[in-house]
C-alpha cells in the first residue's frame, strides 16, 4: 500500500483549523537571494553564564512557542503576513567561549552583510551574546543605540571572570563599540546590581531608569522621550531584551528571578512602541533557561515579545 490513511506527519499541530494561521507558520527558511522584512537568527550560547544557565536551548522554544498565537491582532483587525526568514542557529564550539562569541561576531557580520531583510531578530543565548551581535551590528549598519531591558546593569568587570553573561555593556563600552550617552537602560531592579556598577554607569552617562522610575514616569513615555533623543545621536537603535526584567510571576524561565519586576503587559507595551520608529532596526532576546521553566511560560512570553514588534512595524508602515 503507498498510502496510509489518516496519517499526521510527526511535529504537525494537533489540531489544524483552516481558518488560522499559527505564527510559527510565518518562518521560512533563508536562501541566497531571499528578501523579506524580518530575519530570525539563533544565538545558542550559555556556557559564559555566572549561574548555571540551560539558555543555550532557548532559540528552539521561542520558535515552538509561536505556535501557540494566531497570526491576527484582534485589537488591530489585521494579520500579520510578513514572513520571517530563519537563518537557522550558529554553531558554537563546545569548549571555546571566546572562540564562540567571535563565532556569533562574525556569523551575525555575515547574516547582516546578505541584505535579506530591513529588520533582525536575535535569539539567545545568555545576555553574553550581545556584545557580538551589537559590535557586528554596529559594524554593518553604522553607529548605533541601544535600549536595555534589564534587571542589571551588565556592567561587571572582566577581570573576575572574563566575557560573561554580566559583562556585555561594559566590553562595549570600554572597546568604544558604543557611548555610555547611547545606552538607556530600563527595569533596573533594588537588591540586584553592587553599588560599584551604578556608580559605574553615571561615570560613563549610561541612562539609567529604575523599577521605581517606571512605576512613576511610566514606559510609554519614557521611550518615547529616549528613543527620540537617541535618533537625534546615532544611525540605528538595538533594544536587548533581557527576560529578567519581568518579575518572576512572569517569567519563572530566567536564570536569576525575582521579585519587583516588570508585568509581561508593560514590556509588551514597551516593545510595542519602540518597534514603531523606523529607527528601531533589531532586537536581541536573552536569558532564558528552558531547562527550569514552567510550561514554557518565559519562552511564551518571548514569542509574544516578538508578535508585539511585528504588529509596531505593520502599524507603522500603514
Amino acid at each position: 500500500m503507498s498510502e496510509i490513511r489518516h496519517l499526521k506527519p510527526a511535529g504537525k499541530a494537533i489540531f489544524t483549523d483552516s481558518y488560522t494561521k499559527k505564527a510559527k507558520e510565518l518562518l521560512t527558511v533563508w536562501s541566497p537571494g531571499k528578501k523579506a522584512v524580518f530575519g530570525l537568527v539563533g544565538l545558542p550560547l550559555s556556557k559564559p553564564s555566572i549561574s548555571h544557565s540551560g539558555a543555550a536551548f532557548a532559540p528552539g522554544t521561542i520558535r515552538d512557542a509561536l505556535q501557540s498565537y494566531s497570526i491576527y491582532s484582534g485589537e488591530q483587525t489585521f494579520d500579520l503576513e510578513d514572513e520571517i526568514i530563519d537563518f537557522g542557529d550558529l554553531e558554537m564550539h563546545p569548549t571555546d567561549i571566546v572562540g564562540s562569541q567571535k563565532r556569533l561576531y562574525e556569523g551575525l557580520l555575515d547574516a547582516f552583510q546578505t541584505e535579506a531583510v530591513e529588520n533582525w531578530f536575535l535569539l539567545g543565548g545568555d545576555h553574553s551574546v550581545s556584545y557580538s551581535a551589537i559590535k557586528a551590528f554596529k559594524e554593518r549598519y553604522g553607529s548605533v543605540g541601544i535600549i536595555q531591558f534589564d534587571a542589571h546593569h551588565d556592567l561587571r568587570n572582566t577581570e573576575d571572570g572574563g566575557p560573561t553573561n554580566g559583562t556585555p555593556f561594559r566590553r562595549l563600552l570600554e572597546d568604544t563599540i558604543i557611548s555610555g550617552e547611547d545606552l538607556v537602560q530600563i527595569g533596573i531592579r533594588d537588591f540586584t546590581n553592587a553599588k560599584s556598577y551604578h556608580e559605574y554607569a553615571k561615570k560613563n552617562k549610561v541612562t539609567v531608569y529604575t523599577m521605581g522610575d517606571v512605576q512613576e514616569k511610566g514606559i510609554e513615555s519614557i521611550l518615547k522621550y529616549e528613543i527620540e533623543k537617541l535618533a537625534k545621536r546615532v544611525d540605528y537603535i538595538y533594544l536587548s531584551v533581557d527576560m529578567d526584567v519581568l518579575d518572576q510571576a512572569y517569567a519563572p524561565g530566567c536564570p536569576a528571578i525575582g521579585p519587583g519586576g516588570m508585568a509581561s503587559m508593560t514590556l509588551l507595551q514597551g516593545i510595542h512602541i519602540a518597534s514603531q520608529y523606523d529607527s528601531v532596526k533589531a532586537m536581541d532576546i536573552v536569558e532564558i533557561d528552558p531547562t527550569i521553566d514552567f510550561r514554557n511560560m518565559t519562552s511564551r512570553v518571548a514569542a509574544y515579545v516578538l508578535l508585539e514588534f511585528m504588529k509596531g512595524k505593520k502599524l507603522n508602515n500603514h
